[in-house]
C-alpha cells in the first residue's frame, strides 16, 4: 500500500479503522499481529566473543607466532613486549567496536514516550510501543511524530523534516492525495513520519506503518550491516599475508643451507628463529596505534573528535567525499538574499515609502517570539525578521505602535497569511504574505507579467520566494476577516536561501586540488541543490551531472554505474538512494568519505569507508554510526583532517620502509656469509637486540615527523595500491643488500686483521647502518639538511640515545659478558661510523636522482603543453 496516493477514505477502509478511532479490544489483537512498534536490534555479540575477534588479523596472528619463538629462543623480554602490544591493540579494537554498536541504541532513544490517540472515540495517551496500524493520532506543536501516519485533518500543521530528508524548511502538510507515485519523501507531503518534529499547529492521522516497517526502521535496518574495512586495515592484512609466507622460506632456506655447511644445527635452529623474529616488525602496530592516536590528538585542537582510531589514516586515502548540504556546506539558517518592489509600487494611501512599507510588512507580518533573550519560531520569519531589523528603514518603534488586532492564519489551501494592524491611530493595515500565485489572485492591479518574471528569477537562483501585498481601510475588522484578503495592492518579492559557509568553498577547492572529488548529496530542491554547488565550485564543468531521486530510480545498475563518477549532485534522494550512491562508487574502487547530520545519513555514514557527523547540529544517531566528528560543523575541518590522515600514512610508511630495510639487511648479512664461506657473523642475541633497539625508539619517533611540503598537492592513493609502491619495495630491497653486503665487507677485512673482533665490528655497522637509514628517509625527496635536523627532535635524540646503548655493549664489562663483544680501538670505532654513513649517502644519492627525474618530468610537460 501506497497511502500518499490514496484518498483519505481510502486509507481507513483499506486499514479498517475509522475516524473515532479503533476499539480497544481489537487495537490489542492488532499488536499481537503487528508487534510493538519499537526498532529491532541485531542479536548482539557478547562483549567476550568481541574481544577474542580482536586476534583473528593476520599481523596479530604472526605477532604472537614471534612472541611464542621469542620465548622459545630464550628471549622473555621480546615476549613480554610483543604479547603487551598485541593486547593493547585488542583492547582498543574492543572498545571501538562495543561504541560503535550503540548507534541503535541512540535511535531509539530519539522515540517519545507515549502518544495521544482516539480509542473507542475517547482521546487516550497510551505508551508508545502499543501503537498499531489503524490507530488514530493527534498531533501538536512540539509533539515528535510516533509512527509512520497519512495525515487527515490539519490546521496550519508543519513538520521538520530534515533529520529524515535533508530538507532544510519546516513541510506545510496537506490532507489531500499525492499525485506521483514516484515522489521522494520529502514529497510525501500528507505523511507524517516516526521521529520528525511538529513545529507548527495541529493534526490528526492514522498510523500506517510501525516500528522497523516505518521509513526510521527501515533506516535502523540499514544501519544494521556490517562495518566497512578501512584501507589502512586492508593494506596490513596483505603485509601480513605476504610477509608471514616470506619469513617462513627464508629461515627454512637458512637452517638448510647452515646445516649443509657443517654449522652446528642447535645455533642454526636459534638463529633462523632469531631471524623469523627480526624479520617480523613488531613495533608496527605500536606505530600505527600511537600514530593515529597522535592524530587523533591534534584533530580535537582542530575541531574534529575520531571516534575509531583508522579513520584518521582513512582520510589520506578518500577519493570522493560525499557531503549532505543542510548545515554541512550551508549555514542551515535561511537568510533573506533579495528584496524586490516593481516600479509601479507607490505607497500613497499609507505614510510609508514604498521601501519602507515593505520592511514594516517584513517586521510585523510574523509569529516569532522572544525566549530567553533570543528569538524563536519557524526558520522563513526568523529570516525576515533578522532582514528588516537589519535594514536602514527599520524602526524600533512599529512592534508598539502600530498592534495587531486580527489575523489570517497561514494554512496550506491559500499558501497565505494575513495580519492587520492599527496606523495613524484610526486606519488599519493589512498585510499578506504567501506564495506568488496565491498573492498575485487578490493583487487584480498587477503588473502578473513583470512580477511572474522577477519571481522565476530568483527561484532558478535557487531562492525560496514570498510576496508580499497590503490593503489599507479606514474601518476597524469586522464580520468576514476573509474579505481583506481581496483587493490588495502587491508590494513585493522576497527571495532566501540557506547559503553557503563561507569557508566551504575554499575548502572544496583544496579537496579538489589535493585530487579529491566532492559530491552534493541532498534531499534539498535540485534547483537550491544546482545554485549551492555551483556557488560552492562543487559543478563545474558541462561533463558535471545532476541527478534527482526520480531520475536515480529510472536508471539501472550498469547505466548508474557508468554515470555515477560524473555524476556532483543528488536532490531530494531518500536513505536508501544514499546507500546506493556509497556502495556503486565503492564498487567502481573509491573511496568514499561520507558527511551528514541527520537520521537519514546515519546508513551511509556506517557505510561510507569513512562516516563524518556534524557535532553542533547532528542527531545522536549519525554520531553513533560515524569514525569522526567534527565539533565545529565546519566542512573545512574534514581537509584538515584528510592532511593529517596523508601524514600518518606517509609516516606508516616511513617505519615500514625503516625496519623492512634493517630487517633485509641483517638477513642479507647471516644469508651472504656462507655463500662467501664466512662464518656467520652474528649471534642470535645479536640479532633480538638490533631487532629491538633500532626498530624500537628510532622507529617509533617516525610517528612525530612533521607533513612534507605539498602533501596536500598530489592525489590520493589508488584504492588498490599496494603499501609498496612508489618504489618502497625496491628501497627496502637494495638497502638491504647494501646493508648486507656493507657487513660482510667489513667481517672479511675484521677477520684479516682480528680475528677476534670480527663480530663486535659487524653488529656495530649493522646497527649503525639502520640509524643512519632512519635519519635519511625522513623525506622521499628533500635533503635531511633541508628538512632540518632538529625538525623532528624526537627523533633526533632517539638515534643519539640509541647509539649511546650501542656504544655502551661495547665498553661496558658486564654488557660486554652477556653479549659476548670485545671492546673495539677508537680507530675500528671509527671505521664502523665511516662504513654506516655509506648507507645515508647512499639514500641521499636516491633522493637526488628522485628529485631530478620529477623536475625533468615536469620540464617535459611544460615543453608539450607549450607546444
Amino acid at each position: 500500500m501506497k497511502p500518499y496516493l490514496e484518498s483519505v477514505d481510502s486509507v481507513f477502509q483499506e486499514l479498517k479503522s475509522k475516524s473515532e478511532g479503533l476499539a480497544t479490544a481489537e487495537a490489542k489483537s492488532r499488536l499481537q499481529q503487528y508487534g510493538p512498534n519499537e526498532l529491532v536490534e541485531k542479536k548482539k555479540r557478547p562483549a567476550w566473543m568481541m574481544f577474542l575477534q580482536q586476534f583473528k588479523d593476520v599481523m596479530i596472528l604472526i605477532l604472537i607466532a614471534a612472541a611464542i619463538i621469542s620465548g622459545a629462543a630464550g628471549d622473555l623480554k621480546d615476549t613480554i613486549v610483543i604479547l603487551a602490544i598485541v593486547v593493547i591493540n585488542a583492547v582498543i579494537g574492543f572498545v571501538q567496536e562495543y561504541r560503535a554498536e550503540k548507534a541503535m541504541e541512540a535511535l531509539k532513544k530519539m522515540a517519545a514516550a507515549s502518544a495521544r490517540v482516539l480509542r473507542d472515540n475517547h482521546r487516550a495517551e497510551i505508551p508508545l510501543a502499543e501503537l498499531v496500524p489503524g490507530d488514530v493520532v493527534l498531533l501538536e506543536a512540539g509533539d515528535v511524530v510516533p509512527a509512520d501516519l497519512r495525515l487527515t485533518e490539519i490546521h496550519t500543521l508543519k513538520i521538520d523534516e530534515a533529520s529524515l530528508t535533508g530538507e532544510s524548511q519546516a513541510v506545510d502538510k496537506i490532507t489531500e492525495a499525492v499525485k506521483s507515485d514516484k515522489a521522494s519523501l520529502g514529497d510525501r507531503v500528507n505523511m507524517a513520519f516516526k521521529h520528525t518534529l511538529v513545529t507548527h499547529g495541529r493534526g490528526t492521522g492514522i498510523v500506517v506503518s510501525t516500528g522497523m516497517e516505518t521509513e526510521i526502521g527501515k533506516i535502523a535496518a540499514m544501519l544494521q550491516q556490517d562495518d566497512t574495512v578501512t584501507p589502512l586495515q586492508k593494506r596490513m592484512a596483505d603485509f601480513g599475508k605476504k610477509l608471514s609466507v616470506v619469513v617462513l622460506i627464508i629461515c627454512v632456506v637458512l637452517f638448510f643451507l647452515g646445516w649443509m655447511r657443517g654449522e652446528d644445527p642447535v645455533l642454526m635452529l636459534l638463529t633462523s628463529i632469531s631471524v623469523a623474529v627480526a624479520a617480523i616488525p613488531e613495533a608496527l602496530p605500536a606505530v600505527i596505534t600511537i600514530s593515529l592516536a597522535q592524530g587523533a590528538k591534534r584533530l580535537v585542537n582542530q575541531h574534529a573528535l575520531v571516534r575509531k582510531l583508522p579513520a584518521v589514516e582513512t582520510l589520506g586515502s578518500v577519493t570522493f567525499i560525499c557531503t549532505d548540504k543542510t548545515g554541512t556546506l550551508t549555514q542551515n539558517k535561511m537568510t533573506v538574499r533579495e528584496m524586490w518592489q516593481p516600479q509601479q509600487v507607490s505607497a500613497e494611501d499609507v505614510p510609508f515609502e514604498a521601501e519602507e512599507l515593505l520592511v514594516f510588512a517584513m517586521a510585523l507580518n510574523q509569529d516569532t517570539r522572544e525566549e530567553e533573550s533570543q528569538q524563536r519560531g519557524d526558520p522563513t520569519e526568523l529570516a525576515l525578521v533578522h532582514f528588516a531589523r537589519k535594514h536602514d528603514a527599520h524602526q524600533e518603534k512599529w512592534l508598539a505602535q502600530n498592534p495587531r488586532v486580527e489575523e489570517i492564519p497561514f494554512d496550506s489551501q491559500r499558501k497565505m497569511m494575513t495580519t492587520i494592524h492599527i496606523i495613524e491611530g484610526e486606519q488599519h493595515l493589512a498585510i499578506t504574505k504567501g506564495a506568488v500565485e496565491s498573492i498575485l489572485e487578490i493583487c487584480p492591479a498587477a503588473d502578473r507579467a513583470s512580477i511572474q518574471r522577477k519571481s522565476d528569477e530568483l527561484a532558478a537562483a535557487g531562492q525560496r520566494v514570498l510576496a508580499y501585498s497590503y490593503r489599507v481601510q479606514n474601518s476597524a475588522p469586522a464580520g468576514d476577516l476573509n474579505a481583506w484578503e481581496t483587493k490588495q495592492q502587491f508590494l513585493g518579492l522576497v527571495g532566501m536561501i540557506d547559503p553557503p559557509r563561507e569557508e566551504a568553498k575554499a575548502a572544496v577547492a583544496e579537496c579538489q586540488s589535493a585530487g579529491i572529488v566532492p559530491v552534493m548529496i541532498t534531499g534539498d530542491h535540485p534547483v537550491t541543490a544546482r545554485t549551492i554547488a555551483k556557488e560552492l565550485g562543487i559543478l563545474r564543468t558541462e561533463s558535471d551531472k545532476i541527478v534527482t531521486a526520480h531520475e536515480l530510480e529510472e536508471l539501472s545498475e550498469a547505466d548508474f554505474a557508468e554515470q555515477v563518477e560524473q555524476i556532483k549532485v543528488y536532490a531530494r534522494v531518500s536513505p536508501a538512494q544514499k546507500l546506493q550512491i556509497i556502495e556503486t562508487l565503492q564498487a567502481k574502487h573509491q573511496f568514499v568519505a561520507m558527511t551528514g547530520d541527520g537520521v537519514n545519513d546515519a546508513p551511509a555514514l556506517k557505510k561510507a569507508d569513512i562516516g563524518v557527523a556534524m557535532g553542533i547540529t547532528g542527531t545522536d544517531v549519525s554520531k553513533e554510526a560515524s569514525d569522526m566528528i567534527l565539533l565545529d560543523d565546519n566542512f573545512a575541518t574534514i581537509v584538515n583532517s584528510v592532511r593529517e590522515g596523508r601524514r600518518i600514512y606517509d609516516n606508516i610508511r616511513k617505519f615500514i620502509r625503516y625496519a623492512m630495510s634493517g630487517n633485509s639487511g641483517e638477513l642479507w648479512t647471516i644469508f651472504l656469509a656462507p655463500l662467501f664461506g664466512l662464518p656467520i657473523p652474528l649471534l642470535p642475541i645479536h640479532i633480538l637486540w638490533i631487532n629491538l633497539v633500532t626498530d624500537g625508539l628510532p622507529g617509533l619517533a617516525l610517528a612525530s615527523e612533521p607533513a612534507e611540503d605539498g602533501i596536500m598537492k598530489r592525489p590520493p592513493r589508488p584504492p588498490k595500491e599496494s603499501i609498496f609502491a612508489h618504489g618502497l619495495g625496491l628501497h627496502i630491497v637494495w638497502v638491504g643488500l647494501l646493508i648486507g653486503a656493507l657487513c660482510v665487507g667489513v667481517q672479511w677485512w675484521a677477520l684479516e686483521y682480528d680475528k677476534g673482533h670480527a663480530k663486535t665490528i659487524v653488529f656495530t655497522v649493522l646497527c649503525l647502518s639502520q640509524l643512519a637509514h632512519v635519519l635519511a628517509i625522513r623525506s622521499e625527496t628533500q635533503h635531511l639538511f633541508q628538512q632540518g635536523l632538529f625538525s623532528n627532535r624526537m627523533l633526533f635524540g632517539a638515534v643519539v640515545f640509541t647509539t649511546a646503548l650501542q656504544i655502551a655493549l661495547i665498553y661496558v664489562p658486564a654488557l660486554q659478558r652477556l653479549f659476548s663483544l670485545e671492546p673495539l680501538t677508537w680507530q675500528e670505532l671509527l671505521i664502523c661510523f665511516l662504513v654506516a654513513s655509506v648507507i645515508f649517502h647512499a639514500v641521499e644519492l636516491e633522493k637526488f636522482l628522485r628529485r631530478r627525474g620529477q623536475k625533468k618530468h615536469k620540464g617535459q610537460e611544460i615543453y608539450s603543453t607549450r607546444s
